[in-house]
């Protein structure tokens, strides 16, 4: 008998039907897609109906969140960011005017400053002959204008608040020019780091740079500029030196007018209201105190 016969006989039977069950994992996937491309087209959305100043606002938000949150501003929950606190339209007309007013804004102050630069290039006029001791740049304040110091040309008599007589006719010209726009305005005196002989403890370089910045008021209005709009008048001493290398330059004895933006100007306002509220609470309290009709707790 072969050996074939005696190998046993094998029989594959292969089951023929339909595929397997793949259960509902498409469904899962294909929810995600639909998600990720709402919250996609969302985001275009509000991008497009963002300002540039808006999209830069929420750029700084995403590098740096705690910053803004912090510091405030634009991606904190102004009404004018995009990422408004409190759910408010971004469609409201409020902001947009808003925003329409700060483009007014800096449209009259970029005039300002381009009136006062003709008036300075100008051969005919007054200021043509201290062009170098008018200095003039937009800070987030707004237009400022310095009066800086020259070696052998100071706007005040050393250690005093007196005017030079080229000083009287620096204020005195920029007096109508500022009148022309109806921004309220912020004046700062500064001095070197010269000090005087009794330090800080008697008369020093603080009331000094205060007494200047004070006369300086007194010359615009004299002059013709209206009382109402000066807003904020300091003494910073060389606690800003404009040369910070040399803190003996002439050129950091100077006065500073700011012309102020809407917003530096409020923010100002809402500032020394907060204060005088603050004081005005504690003395009522203290007061109430003495009076016996509220005594502290035991």
């Amino acid at each position: 008998m072969s050996d074939d016969s005696q190998r046993p006989i094998v029989v594959k039977k292969i089951k023929k039907g339909g595929h397997g069950h793949h259960g509902g994992a498409w469904k899962i996937a294909y929810a995600d897609f639909v998600t990720a491309m709402m919250a996609f087209f969302l985001l275009m959305w509000l991008l497009g109906s963002s300002t540039k100043g808006d999209l830069r606002g929420i750029a700084d938000y995403f590098q740096n969140p705690l910053k803004v949150a912090l510091s405030g501003g634009s991606g904190a929950g102004e009404s004018q960011s995009i990422l408004q606190g409190g759910g408010l339209d971004l469609s409201k007309k409020a902001g947009e005017q808003r925003r329409g007013e700060g483009g007014k804004e800096k449209k009259r102050l970029d005039e300002l400053r381009e009136k006062i630069k003709q008036a300075i290039d100008s051969k005919q006029g007054k200021l043509a002959q201290y062009k170098d001791q008018i200095l003039l740049d937009v800070t987030p304040e707004g237009l400022r204008i310095q009066i800086i110091d020259q070696q052998n040309r100071p706007m005040f008599k050393s250690g005093s608040a007196q005017m030079e007589s080229y000083a009287t006719d620096i204020i005195s010209e920029l007096s109508s020019i500022l009148n022309e726009v109806p921004n309220r305005i912020s004046l700062s005196g500064h001095t070197d780091a010269a000090g005087f002989s009794s330090g800080d403890r008697a008369y020093s370089n603080w009331e000094l740079s205060a007494d200047r910045a004070n006369a300086s008021r007194r010359q615009l209005i004299s002059a013709g500029a209206d009382a109402s709009k000066i807003l904020r008048v300091v003494g910073l001493a060389d606690s800003v030196p404009f040369d910070k290398e040399d803190p003996a330059n002439p050129v950091n004895r100077r006065i500073s007018i700011i012309v102020l933006n809407k917003e530096t100007e409020e923010n100002i306002m809402k500032l020394a209201g907060k204060q005088a509220g603050e004081v005005e609470q504690t003395s009522d309290a203290s007061a109430a105190i003495q009076a016996g009709v509220a005594s502290p707790a035991p």
